[in-house]
Parts: structure tokens; C-alpha cells; sequence
């Protein structure tokens, strides 16, 4: 996939698709505009939130003896990390590793650092680490790196429906 294939369309019929559901279902949210920005830290204090609060969406790839691979959007609070062995774990596979970038965004039809916390392709799962249903809000990009939402947890899952496993562990880079 190149870059002319996600920056012409995919990504911003996710974005629609998003706010089209958003509002049809009238679920409270906000849209933040902002300049492009992928990274977690740098799109948490663009956006003036603390780094718990921001939904970090990672795509991975579980392997099970005889299966192909299954991937999911896995999704955790910024200032942690993804525990690949608890992803292994609560879906049942032999291993899981970091799904490739080109991987990433052809299932989550997303630019790399605008993966969304939602899932609209039927290979991918989503699991969401139960310490993002804690803050007020949540603020992740909205399938554009130059767009966030911030919505409140309860809402977010009753829209996403994700499995909500413990799937994070800290992470000493955002700690310390």
C-alpha cells in the first residue's frame, strides 16, 4: 500500500464513518482539531490531557498452531504499554508480535498514529485494557492525525464493544 492510497480515501472514510456513527447514535463527544500528530505524548499535550487519557491503538498479530494469524487492534491507556503475553493469553494463541505497518493500515485503514479504537473489518478484533474505562474521558485520533475525539469511556465501548481484558503493562519510557 502506498502513501497516496491512504492519504486519498481510506482513512478519511474511516473518519466518516466515525463521526457519522458518533452522531447517529448520540453518543456526547468532542472533535479536536489540531496540527498532525501521531505520537501519543505529542497529541496528549497538543490536546491538553494527560497521557492515561489518551487511547493508544496498537495492531497486532496473534499465532495459533494450525490457525492462520488473527490480528486485533489493541487498545491502552498512553502512558503503558502492550503485554504481547496477556494479548497471547486472553486469546488463546501460541504467540504475539507487532503487526507490520503496511499490515496495520491496510485492516485498520488508517494512517500509522491515527489508528482508531474502533474496529471495521471483519479479520480484526479489538481489546481494550480496563484501566481506560477510568478517566472522565478518553482522546484518541480520529483517523486523521490533524483530528482527536474525546469522549467518555462508557460510551466509547457502548459504541466499539471491545473485549475488555487487562492487556497493558507500564511502560518505563512514559513513566519515567
Amino acid at each position: 500500500m502506498n502513501r497516496t492510497e491512504l492519504t486519498d480515501e481510506p482513512e478519511y472514510g474511516v473518519y466518516h464513518r466515525i463521526m457519522t456513527m458518533m452522531s447517529s447514535s448520540g453518543t456526547p463527544f468532542r472533535l479536536i482539531h489540531h496540527r498532525p500528530e501521531g505520537r501519543t505524548a505529542e497529541a496528549s499535550e497538543m490536546r491538553g490531557h494527560t497521557l492515561r487519557q489518551a487511547a493508544k491503538c496498537i495492531v497486532v498479530r496473534t499465532r495459533t498452531a494450525g490457525s492462520p494469524p488473527r490480528h486485533s487492534v489493541v487498545v491502552v491507556p498512553g502512558d503503558r504499554r502492550v503485554d504481547l503475553e496477556a494479548v497471547t493469553h486472553h486469546l488463546g494463541g501460541d504467540r504475539t508480535a507487532f503487526a507490520d505497518q503496511r499490515t496495520a493500515e491496510r485492516l485498520t485503514r488508517c494512517r500509522s498514529g491515527s489508528i482508531v479504537p474502533f474496529v471495521f473489518d471483519q479479520d480484526l478484533e479489538l481489546l481494550a485494557d480496563p484501566a481506560l474505562l477510568e478517566p472522565e474521558e478518553i482522546f484518541f485520533n480520529a483517523a486523521r492525525l490533524d483530528r482527536s475525539l474525546a469522549v467518555a469511556p462508557a460510551d466509547w465501548v457502548a459504541l466499539a464493544r471491545p473485549l475488555i481484558r487487562p492487556v497493558a503493562q507500564d511502560d518505563p519510557v512514559a513513566v519515567g
